[in-house]
C-alpha cells in the first residue's frame, strides 16, 4: 500500500497513463504519414520500438525526479514544503486529457473523414454499372468504390537479381506461377497479371498500388539464378500500415523450382488464414510439368505472349513446340500453344492444339476459351458462346475467359450483358487494357463522358495501342472535332500499315469533312480491289463514318472481315449507331453474319424485334 501511495505522489502512474496514450497517437500519425513520403517499412517498426525501449526510462525519470517552482530536482532533494506535486499532478492530469483529446480526434477523422478507397485513383472506381436495358441511352454513373476485402493480394513481379538480364522471363514467371497458384484459394481475392506487373519497375508506394489493385497485401520478391542454382526471396506486406508480416529465402536448383513456389504460396496462404478449397486442399502449384527445361521454354513463350510482342508470336510457338517435344504430356504448353496459333490466325493448328490440351488435362480453362474464341470468329455462335462459359465454370477468376465472354455479347448487340461482363474483368484486373478501352467506349454511349475519357486514358498509359478507338468517341461527343480528327488518325495507325495512308481522309471522313469523304471513299475503292477477303474491319467501319452505311454492311457481311469485333463491337456492340439499325441493308446483314439465327435460338437484346415481315429492327 505505502508503494502505491508513493507511486502517486510522485506521479509515476500519470506518466505511464501520458507516455501510453502519447506513444498510442505518434504510432497512428506515422502509420499513415510514412507511406506517404514512400518509406521503408522498417521505419515504423523503428518508431514503435524505440517508443517501447522508452517507456520504462520514462517512469524511472518520474520516480527520481519532480518538478519545483525551482526547476527539476532530485525528489530526495525536495523538502515536503517545497513540493508542488498536487500542482504538477493537475498539470499531468490536464496533460493527458489534452492527449487523449487529440487521439480520439484523430481517431474520429481517420474512422469516418479518411476512409479508404474514398479517392478516385482507382481504376475500379470509374467502372460504370451495367444498364437493365441495352437500349438505353441513360447516364451511368460510377458506383461507389467497395471497401478492400482484408483477403487480398496482388503478386507483384519479381526483380531478376541474376547477372544475366535475359533472365527476366524466368523471374516474371516465378511470380507470375505463383499468382495464379493463390488465384485457386477460395477465399482469397487475386488481382490479376496484368495489373499486378503494370507497377514492374515503377517504385509506386504501397497506397497506390493497394487503391489502384483494391487489395489489402501485395507480395514482391526477387530471383537470382546462377546456372542451376536458384535463390527466391519474397515478402508479404500489409498496405494499410506498411508491416511486413512475413519473409523468407528459398535456395535450391532448376529441379527444385516447382517445390520453392509451392512453398512460398502455402506461406502466404497460411499468413493471410485462408481456408483453402477442395481443389486445393493439397498442391496449389501445379507447372504440368516436371521437365525444368520444357518449363524454361514455357515462361519464354508466355513472356512474349503477355507482352502482346505480335512480332515474335512466330518464335514463341517454335520455343513451345520443343517444348512438348521435350515433354510430350505438358498439357499448358499445348494450351499456350493453341492461344499463340490463334493470335497469328492459324485457326486449324490453334484447333489441333486444343485438342492435344483437353486429351491431356480436360481441366484447362485456357483451352475452352481460344475454342470459343474460334468458333466465334466462324459465326458458330452457340458452340462459341457453349465454350467460352465452360472456360468460365473452370477457372472464374481468369481475366482472358472473361473478357472474351463479354465481348461475345458485346458483338452480337447485348449490351448490358457485355457491361457486366466488362465490369466482372476490371474487378479481377482493374488495368486490363483492352477491358478498360471497351469499358470506355460503352460509358460514352451511355453519356458518361468524364468517367469514359478517365478510362481511356487509363487504357492508353498502359499501353493498350487502339485506346484512340475510345478517346475519338470522347472527343466527338463533346465536339471537339480537331481532337476527334487526331485521336482517329491514331487509331487508323493502329492497324495494319497498308491503311495508313487513309488515316487523314478516314479521321476527316468521321467529322463530317466532304472532301476528306471523297479522298476516303477513293481509298477504299483501291484497296478493295488490290485486297481480296478477308478484309480489316476498318474499313466498313470507314465506309459507315463516309455515309455509305448500306454499303459498309454489305461489305462486312459479304467478305465477313478479318479483326471483325472492330466492326460488330461498334455498330452492335454500343449504343453510337442507332442510324446503322434504321438502315434497309441492316436485316440482311443480321441473316449473313448469323447474328439473326442466334437471336431466333436464344432471343434478341432488349432495343431489338421482329416486325410483321420477320425482320429484326433495332432502336
Amino acid at each position: 500500500m505505502n508503494l502505491l501511495k508513493e507511486l502517486q505522489r510522485r506521479n509515476v502512474i500519470r506518466m505511464a497513463g501520458l507516455y501510453l496514450v502519447g506513444a498510442w497517437l505518434i504510432v497512428q500519425v506515422a502509420s499513415t504519414v510514412f507511406p506517404a513520403f514512400d518509406l521503408p517499412a522498417w521505419a515504423l517498426r523503428g518508431v514503435i520500438l524505440l517508443l517501447a525501449i522508452g517507456f520504462v526510462p520514462a517512469l524511472i525519470f518520474s520516480w527520481i525526479f519532480e518538478l519545483t517552482p525551482d526547476g527539476l530536482k532530485r525528489d530526495a532533494d525536495v523538502e515536503v514544503t517545497q513540493s508542488i506535486a498536487p500542482q504538477t499532478a493537475r498539470r499531468m492530469d490536464r496533460m493527458l486529457l489534452v492527449v487523449m483529446a487529440l487521439g480520439l480526434g484523430y481517431f474520429a477523422v481517420d474512422k469516418f473523414v479518411l476512409v479508404p478507397g474514398r479517392l478516385p485513383n482507382s481504376a475500379t472506381q470509374l467502372v460504370a454499372p451495367a444498364s437493365k436495358d441495352a437500349s438505353a441511352a441513360t447516364t451511368a454513373t460510377p458506383p461507389a468504390p467497395a471497401s478492400i476485402e482484408s483477403k487480398s493480394i496482388a503478386v507483384l513481379a519479381f526483380a531478376n537479381m541474376s547477372a544475366d538480364k535475359d533472365n527476366e522471363y524466368f523471374s516474371d514467371g516465378v511470380a507470375e506461377e505463383i499468382l495464379n497458384a493463390l488465384a485457386k484459394v477460395e477465399d482469397l481475392k487475386v488481382a490479376g497479371r496484368t495489373s499486378s506487373f503494370y507497377f514492374k519497375g515503377r517504385n509506386e508506394n504501397l497506397a497506390t498500388i493497394g487503391s489502384t489493385l483494391g487489395v489489402a497485401h501485395v507480395l514482391e520478391g526477387s530471383v537470382r539464378k546462377q546456372g542451376e542454382r536458384l535463390r527466391i526471396s519474397a515478402k508479404l506486406l500489409r498496405i494499410s500500415d506498411g508491416v511486413e508480416m512475413w519473409a523468407e529465402s528459398f535456395d535450391g536448383t532448376d529441379a527444385d523450382i516447382f517445390a520453392l513456389q509451392e512453398n512460398i504460396a502455402q506461406q502466404v496462404t497460411t499468413q493471410l488464414k485462408v481456408a483453402l478449397n477442395a481443389g486445393a486442399q493439397g498442391q496449389l502449384v501445379d507447372a504440368g510439368t516436371n521437365n525444368p527445361t520444357a518449363y524454361a521454354l514455357y515462361l519464354r513463350a508466355t513472356d512474349v505472349f503477355n507482352r502482346r510482342d505480335s512480332g515474335e508470336f512466330l518464335n514463341a510457338i517454335k520455343l513451345l513446340e520443343e517444348a512438348v517435344a521435350l515433354d510430350p504430356n505438358f498439357a499448358r504448353a499445348y494450351s499456350r500453344l493453341a492461344t499463340l496459333y490463334y493470335s497469328v490466325d492459324a485457326h486449324v493448328e490453334a484447333g489441333r492444339s486444343v485438342e492435344q490440351a483437353l486429351s491431356l488435362d480436360p481441366k484447362l480453362a485456357e483451352p475452352h476459351a481460344v475454342l470459343g474464341a474460334i468458333d466465334n470468329d466462324q459465326a458458330r455462335y452457340p458452340q462459341a458462346r457453349v465454350a467460352l462459359e465452360q472456360a468460365l465454370r473452370l477457372d472464374p477468376n481468369d481475366p482472358t475467359a472473361n473478357f472474351w465472354h463479354a465481348i461475345f455479347f458485346c458483338q452480337l448487340g447485348y449490351v448490358a450483358r457485355c457491361e457486366t461482363g466488362l465490369d466482372r474483368t476490371l474487378a479481377i484486373d482493374p488495368l486490363s487494357p483492352n477491358a478498360l478501352a471497351w469499358r470506355a467506349r460503352l460509358l460514352v454511349s451511355a453519356g458518361d463522358l468524364p468517367a469514359a475519357e478517365k478510362m481511356s486514358l487509363r487504357a492508353r498509359e498502359v499501353g493498350l495501342s487502339w485506346a484512340a478507338m475510345s478517346t475519338s468517341w470522347v472527343a466527338i461527343a463533346r465536339n471537339d472535332l480537331a481532337g476527334a480528327r487526331a485521336e482517329t488518325e491514331a487509331l487508323v495507325a493502329a492497324f495494319p500499315a497498308d491503311l495508313s495512308p487513309a488515316a487523314k481522309a478516314f479521321a476527316g471522313a468521321r467529322v463530317g469533312d466532304v472532301e476528306a469523304r471523297a479522298q476516303a471513299l477513293q481509298f477504299i475503292d483501291q484497296y478493295l480491289a488490290d485486297n481480296p477477303p478477308p478484309i480489316s474491319g476498318l474499313v466498313p467501319l470507314a465506309l459507315v463514318w463516309s455515309g455509305e452505311v448500306e454499303r459498309g454492311l454489305e461489305l462486312f457481311a459479304d467478305a465477313f472481315s478479318g479483326s471483325k469485333s472492330v466492326f460488330l463491337s461498334e455498330v452492335l456492340g454500343t449504343r453510337l449507331y442507332p442510324h446503322v439499325w434504321a438502315s434497309p441493308a441492316f436485316p440482311r446483314f443480321l441473316r449473313k453474319t448469323g447474328i439473326a439465327a442466334y437471336w431466333d435460338e436464344f432471343g434478341p437484346p432488349p432495343n431489338c424485334a421482329k416486325n410483321a415481315s420477320g425482320d429484326y429492327r433495332c432502336e
